[in-house]
């Protein structure tokens, strides 16, 4: 199993024991001083009182694949699904109306929110809402594969300012990044905030690469087709 994947499903694994015990969970992330990320699970209210779950005393595959990983990252895996970290409800469902989006409270500003907005802005405000999830969809999964970096911002900023390098045109295609639809900003930053806070992913086949019709990428043809939506095409990359 890729290693972010592992560390996913043994976190997850931790939350499905502590919610068996009908405790209440929490999350911290910490670096120790030699540098392992030591993530302690601290559950309440467990019969048998408190019950304390410590990463750092997993044998040594385990805090191997925890290096690798980001804190940002754990703290992702680790997050409860109550309230989210960006004021709108953790319903995990993709939101497709327009009236529904724009009804929900304005999320809470971060870097992560800002990064996938605006990806999702300058790539996508064109197409349909079910087409902008789409683009988050991508960027995300990104995120969750090994070869690509462990946050929104990193991944959408891949290659910036290097020749053929940048990953989303709009980075390095010269033109000012310039916010002038306000209403169509408010509405992706609500689809960013349903996806970062562990919205689904149904549309894309686990899609990373994907391209405009009126373009060919070289890469095209190596990569399996999973949809088309609006007027992207996606694909799946496997290594």
């Amino acid at each position: 199993m890729a290693v972010k994947q592992a560390v996913a499903a043994f976190v997850a694994g931790l939350f499905m024991t502590a919610s068996a015990a009908r405790a209440d969970v929490t999350v911290s992330t910490s670096t120790d001083p030699s540098g392992i990320l030591n993530a302690i699970a601290a559950t309440q209210a467990a019969p048998s009182g408190t019950i304390e779950l410590r990463l750092s005393s997993l044998m040594g595959s385990e805090q191997d694949a925890l290096r690798s990983v980001s804190s940002t990252r754990l703290r992702r895996l680790g997050s409860t699904m109550t309230t989210s970290d960006f004021g709108v409800r953790n319903s995990r469902a993709q939101v497709y109306s327009v009236n529904q989006l724009m009804s929900m409270p304005r999320p809470r500003r971060s870097s992560e929110l800002n990064c996938l907005t605006e990806a999702l802005y300058f790539e996508a405000r064109g197409e349909s809402i079910q087409g902008q999830y789409a683009v988050a969809e991508v960027i995300l999964n990104r995120v969750d594969m090994d070869n690509y970096p462990d946050t929104v911002c990193d991944v959408v900023n891949q290659g910036t300012g290097r020749r053929h390098a940048c990953q989303f045109s709009y980075t390095c295609d010269g033109i000012p990044e310039r916010v002038t639809e306000r209403d169509m900003w408010d509405r992706l930053m609500r689809i960013s905030a349903i996806m970062l806070d562990g919205g689904e992913r149904p549309l894309t086949g686990d899609a990373s690469h994907y391209h405009t019709t009126a373009v060919n990428p070289h890469w095209a043809s190596a990569y399996p087709r999973t949809a088309r939506i609006g007027s992207h095409i996606f694909y799946r990359q496997q290594y």
